[in-house]
C-alpha cells in the first residue's frame, strides 16, 4: 500500500467564519468564507450528519469503509488487536476567521454515560500562525455563577473567565477535555483530537448557530456543563497547556500521549518517517516522498502496511498519530 495524497476536505456552512489562510496554506484557489476547517484523512463526521466530514479516497471509497475492511493493513497488528479499525484519531487544519465561542469538549466517561459515544474530545494544537488564544480558567467558579452566565449570555464576563495567551508559530496548546477555551481569529493551527464531534457552547451570539438548542447536545445544559471543568489555573501552571515545541520529536506534552502523538521532523537531505498509520503535514520547505514532489501544505495519508518512508530534500513534516497500543 502506498501513501495518499490528500485534497483539503471542508465542510461547508460551519458555524463560525474562516477558510482563507487554509487556502493560501494548501496552495488552493479561493475559500468559501464558512470553509473553516479541513478534516484530513478523517474517519469522522460532522455531529449528526451521515457523511459530512468523511474522507474519500481517489478510488471512490470513503476512508472508513476502507479501514474496515482491512484494518490490519492501514492500521498495524498491535493497534487492531487493542481498538479494532477505531483509528482514534481526527487531524484538522482550523482557520479562526474570526473568535471562536467559549466552549468545552466532554470526557470519555461523560461521552459513553451521556452520549453513547466510544470518545470525548480531547484535543492539541500545533500554531502556524500566531494570535491570541483563551484556554484554562483564571480561578475556581461555582457551578450556578457558570450557569447564569450562559443563560445571560454574558460574553464579556465569560471570556474574561480565561487565561488569555499570546502564541506563534511553533508553539503548542494541549486542552484536556472538559477545559474551556476559544480561539481568537487570524490563529491557523493544525489540530489533533479524538475522533468525535462534540462541543458544548457557552456562548453562541454572533455566530450562525442555534447556541440554546444545540449547544448542550441535547441534554440541557444543566446536565452539560457538569462535563466543564470549574478549576482555576494559576499563570504560573499555564506551562502545562501552552509550550513552545522542541525543535524535533514530539510536540505534545506527555499528558496527550494517551490520545494521540505528534511529531516535529525536519528534513535537511534525508529524513525517515517511521513506519505505523499517519497523517503527514508538510509544514514548510518542499519535500520529497515515494517520488512525489510535496510543497508546504500537502497532507499525506499514510497506511502501516507502506512501511517506514524516506522525506528528501528541505523542509519540516508534522507526522500526526494515534496513540501507542
Amino acid at each position: 500500500m502506498n501513501p495518499v495524497l490528500l485534497p483539503s476536505n471542508r465542510p461547508a456552512e460551519r458555524f463560525y467564519r474562516g477558510g482563507a489562510r487554509i487556502s493560501a496554506f494548501r496552495g488552493e484557489e479561493g475559500a468559501a468564507p464558512r470553509e473553516p476547517e479541513d478534516w484530513i484523512g478523517s474517519t469522522t463526521t460532522v455531529n449528526g450528519e451521515p457523511e459530512l466530514g468523511l474522507t474519500t479516497l481517489p478510488d471512490g471509497r470513503l476512508l472508513r469503509t476502507a479501514i474496515e475492511q482491512d484494518p490490519v493493513s492501514w492500521l498495524g497488528d498491535e493497534h487492531v488487536a487493542r481498538w479494532g479499525a477505531d483509528t482514534r484519531l481526527l487531524v484538522k487544519l482550523l482557520d479562526a476567521g474570526q473568535r471562536l465561542p467559549v466552549h468545552a469538549h466532554p470526557h470519555d466517561d461523560f461521552a459513553a454515560t451521556h452520549l453513547g459515544r466510544a470518545h470525548g474530545k480531547a484535543e492539541a494544537w500545533y500554531i502556524l500562525q500566531g494570535g491570541t488564544v483563551h484556554v484554562g480558567l483564571a480561578e475556581d467558579v461555582d457551578a450556578a455563577v457558570l450557569a447564569d452566565l450562559v443563560e445571560r449570555q454574558d460574553v464579556t464576563a465569560l471570556l474574561g473567565l480565561l487565561h488569555e495567551i499570546e502564541v506563534a508559530a511553533g508553539d503548542v496548546v494541549w486542552v484536556p477535555p472538559g477545559e474551556l477555551h476559544a480561539i481568537g481569529a487570524g490563529v491557523l493551527l493544525l489540530e489533533l483530537q479524538q475522533p468525535e464531534d462534540l462541543s458544548i457552547l457557552l456562548e453562541w451570539q454572533g455566530f450562525a448557530i442555534d447556541g440554546a438548542t444545540l449547544g448542550h447536545l441535547g441534554l440541557g445544559f444543566d446536565v452539560a456543563l457538569a462535563a466543564v471543568t470549574r478549576r482555576g489555573r494559576a499563570s504560573a501552571d499555564l506551562g502545562a497547556l501552552v509550550s513552545t515545541a522542541p525543535a524535533s520529536g514530539s510536540a505534545f506534552p506527555a499528558a496527550a500521549d494517551e490520545y494521540f502523538r505528534l511529531e516535529r521532523l525536519p528534513v535537511d537531505g534525508v529524513a525517515v518517517i517511521d513506519r505505523g498509520f499517519s497523517i503527514v503535514v508538510v509544514s514548510d520547505g518542499r519535500v520529497e516522498i515515494g517520488g512525489e514532489p510535496l510543497p508546504a501544505g500537502s497532507a499525506l495519508l499514510v497506511p502501516h502496511a507502506a512501511g517506514a518512508l524516506e522525506a528528501s530534500g528541505r523542509g519540516e513534516l508534522l507526522v500526526a498519530r494515534p496513540p501507542a497500543p
